[in-house]
């Protein structure tokens, strides 16, 4: 009876062949599950932020995936004769790997350094212990109340402020362009490992991976033109208008905020309401 069972197959989603006894072969087997990994970073960002410019990077990153796909039916380059006795399949040229590291890394750094402009606070702390806060409607009020004071001496209106100031000792500045460009090196540097593993591991030739990071570098950038031209034009305004979109709850927001901080000032504005509710209560 057990003789009559059907051999099983093997999912090779994530096989990835690598010599044991060379620690830098095992490092290059794990580099080439980035793209895997950084797919599940885009799906887990679109679901828990639904930002427009994630979806809209993600849908980039597919395409690329398609330009790949038809590259390499239409070149049909065989890989190196080393990874075939291995048992390798497919076409090598260009390496979709390399192609798939330097469309995000392109994507991310074109994002980071050209199109994101973070919106800096509009409250300016002018110091702290009870110093003055310079407010957008130009009232000054303090910026460390007693305990018990912003209950009993303000309006509901200055209130307001004086809890608006507080929120916004705990603002988180936007980065800097040095820091973004620092990230965006980060982003290179990886996309060049991953590339770099695909020869180490003897799955693509040089000219293979240096196409592979081409093409992903050139789709990137037309990806961008693309989008800017859509969000010129206005089309992405509209499509977030729509009843599907409005029902996702998708939005638009990381190109001037960041992520981190989407939620924070609420987060805290509601605490600080609660906060000053008790004391009003223990007065």
């Amino acid at each position: 009876m057990a003789d009559d069972i059907t051999p099983l197959a093997s999912l090779s989603l994530t096989h990835v062949y690598y010599n044991p006894d060379d620690p830098v072969s095992l490092l290059c087997a794990w580099l080439a599950l980035v793209p895997q990994a950084l797919c599940v970073i885009y799906v887990t960002l679109i679901w828990s932020t639904r930002e427009a410019e994630v979806a809209l990077m993600f849908a980039g990153q597919l395409a690329c995936e398609a330009v790949n796909f038809a590259l390499k039916r239409l070149i049909k380059e065989e890989r190196p004769a080393r990874i075939h006795r291995t048992g390798g399949k497919g076409y090598g040229m260009p390496s979709s790997h390399a192609q798939f590291a330097f469309f995000w890394a392109v994507a991310m750094t074109l994002f980071l350094l050209v199109r994101h402009r973070p919106s800096p606070t509009k409250n300016k702390q002018q110091g702290q212990g009870g110093k003055t806060v310079q407010n957008g409607d130009k009232r000054t009020i303090s910026s460390a109340p007693r305990p018990g004071d912003v209950a009993r001496s303000l309006s509901r209106s200055d209130r307001l402020l004086a809890l608006n100031a507080d929120i916004e000792r705990f603002a988180h500045d936007p980065w800097t362009f040095a820091q973004r460009a620092l990230v965006s090196a980060g982003a290179l540097f990886l996309a060049s490992m991953v590339a770099w593993s695909r020869t180490y591991l003897g799955y693509h030739t040089e000219k293979q991976v240096l196409v592979g990071c081409l093409a992903g570098a050139v789709s990137a950038v037309g990806w961008f033109v693309i989008t800017q031209v859509i969000r010129k034009t206005g089309l992405l305004a509209l499509a977030l208008e729509i009843p599907v979109a409005r029902w996702f709850r998708l939005r638009d927001l990381v190109v001037e905020e960041d992520l981190c901080q989407a939620g924070w000032e609420k987060w805290e504005g509601r605490r600080l309401v609660a906060r000053q509710l008790k004391e009003q209560k223990a007065l």
